[in-house]
């Protein structure tokens, strides 16, 4: 009989472990900062003209305000090969 009060407990509270230790992982991976996405972005983009160059292929459109680093220049105009 106590055997098998103490596995009752000792699977209540493996139970109980396991959720502590889930909760502590969803706070720590939810939890708020104060970096955004535009403060991040520029770390892995890729340089303006790539950008352009990327989106020309794939037949999408890119500006200088949409990530770019300089907005005094204008992207150059698309050219059908």
């Amino acid at each position: 009989m106590w055997l098998d009060i103490g596995i009752v407990a000792l699977f209540v509270v493996g139970i109980y472990a396991f959720l502590q230790l889930v909760g502590w992982r969803t706070r720590g991976l939810n939890r708020h900062t104060k970096r955004t996405a535009e403060d991040m972005y520029p770390q892995y983009a890729d340089s303006p003209r790539k950008q352009r160059r990327y989106a020309q292929e794939r037949g999408g459109s890119w500006s200088e305000g949409s990530g770019g680093e300089s907005q005094a220049r204008s992207a150059p105009p698309h050219r059908e090969s």
